[in-house]
């Protein structure tokens, strides 16, 4: 049985009575052959829901000094960037995007104390913009892990317009447990030592709490 998360059980029980109304309306209206075609367009928007809502089964990957993905997606980014929010100088930047077709939960990349959460009001411009790390809406949360401290940064797309964030200031966070939730679409961004070693690519698909994106250094 699919799960459904929290933050669209509502959703998804208001899609399902609108188109069970939506059929009762259709069968009433219309003959036979034009209903059943209607069925085809009609039905898929439920189920369309059911998965961008879905709840993963996963164990998540936890090791010390590896730090994993915070979503599922694609890299869009790999560049050193000087960060000026909470860490203050020169960080690796990984980006990863995730399409309406994603899972959308947001997981912690690594375990520690969170010592940093903001949430940044903005625009709404394509996440896949490089500006839109910046300007778009977006909360960001820094965790010193013992290699070093770190920043996830979740941003606001130009459907996506609602960021759930969980991470609470002086909690613990435990690698591959949920950080948050964004959406229909957005991206994160993750900002961590400049020296870390690098484990994926431009383009590459990653599945959250999973694939290791880089390993600190020593």
């Amino acid at each position: 049985m699919i799960k459904i998360h929290k933050e669209g059980r509502l959703i998804v029980r208001i899609t399902l009575l609108a188109v069970l109304v939506l059929i009762i309306l259709l069968a009433v209206c219309l003959p036979g052959l034009a209903f059943y075609i209607s069925l085809f367009v009609v039905v898929p928007i439920f189920f369309m829901m059911v998965r961008f809502f879905r709840v993963p089964d996963r164990r998540p990957f936890m090791e010390d000094g590896t730090i994993t993905a915070p979503a599922d997606g694609k890299v869009v980014a790999i560049e050193k960037v000087h960060q000026v929010e909470y860490l203050h100088g020169p960080a690796l930047q990984i980006s990863v995007f995730m399409s309406f077709h994603d899972v959308h939960i947001n997981y912690f990349p690594v375990s520690g104390q969170v010592e940093y959460v903001r949430h940044h009001p903005g625009k709404y411009l394509i996440a896949r913009h490089p500006k839109s790390s910046t300007l778009n809406e977006r909360t960001s949360v820094g965790i010193r892990n013992p290699s070093g401290p770190l920043l996830v940064r979740q941003i606001a797309g130009y459907v996506a317009r609602r960021i759930r964030c969980y991470a609470v200031e002086g909690a613990h966070a435990v690698q591959g447990s949920e950080l948050g939730f964004i959406r229909f679409g957005s991206r994160v961004d993750l900002f961590i030592p400049p020296d870390a070693e690098v484990l994926v690519s431009l383009n590459q698909r990653v599945t959250g709490s999973i694939t290791p994106l880089a390993r600190v250094k020593d």
